[in-house]
């Protein structure tokens, strides 16, 4: 098995990483729909491989306020998986999940702050149960990791710990709902090396 380059990806290797990136957001807003009771309509999600540094400016800015849930890879596929909320985002789904009317990190409880775990827990779980059945590799995720901070320092995390393969991470942004309702999430996908050739490989690449 030949080893990728990311720097130097063809399109037809970046086509099925974005039908991945697809498949996994459309997986992700059934169980969100599902979680909250309400239809929620997906805009077709942006798929993009991004150097660290690129990603926090897409969420609003290195200093802006994100929820970030971080998850380890294993098995078949290593790596981690981070799901990221921006602020108003996070608000509106613990209201719409807790019947509230919050506006500020500052005013979560602690139910509300495991409800935003809960929620971000299902949705990557979503995603990661789509990306296992769609290359057929077993993928176990650790315990999820909340953490509420600036953008920049949260994506510091798999910076750090990814820093010594490679710089790029796959971002997916999804859009659920529409107007007042909007949710942005951004899942970023960090498999090491391997484990991208193991997934390409998996469906024939």
């Amino acid at each position: 098995m030949s080893s990728i380059n990311l720097d130097q990806l063809d399109n037809m290797h970046f086509d099925v990483l974005r039908e991945i990136g697809n498949i996994g957001a459309g997986n992700a807003t059934t169980a969100l729909s599902q979680l909250i009771n309400t239809k929620i309509d997906m805009n077709v999600p942006k798929v993009e491989l991004l150097e660290f540094k690129d990603i926090s400016e897409i969420v609003g800015g290195a200093e802006s306020l994100v929820v970030g849930i971080l998850l380890t890879l294993e098995g078949d596929i290593d790596g981690m998986m981070m799901f990221m909320l921006e602020q108003s985002s996070a608000h509106h789904l613990v209201n719409v999940l807790l019947g509230k009317e919050l506006d500020n990190f500052e005013d979560f409880t602690e139910m509300d702050l495991s409800a935003l775990n809960e929620i971000g827990n299902i949705i990557a779980g979503a995603y990661l149960s789509s990306l296992s059945s769609l290359t057929n590799l077993r993928i176990t995720a650790s315990i999820p990791y909340m953490s509420i901070d600036m953008a920049g320092a949260i994506l510091s995390v798999p910076a750090i710990e990814f820093g010594k393969i490679g710089d790029k991470a796959l971002l997916i942004q999804s859009q659920f709902g529409e107007d007042e309702t909007e949710v942005n999430g951004y899942f970023i996908l960090i498999p090491s090396l391997e484990s991208y050739n193991k997934i390409l490989s998996s469906i024939g690449m």
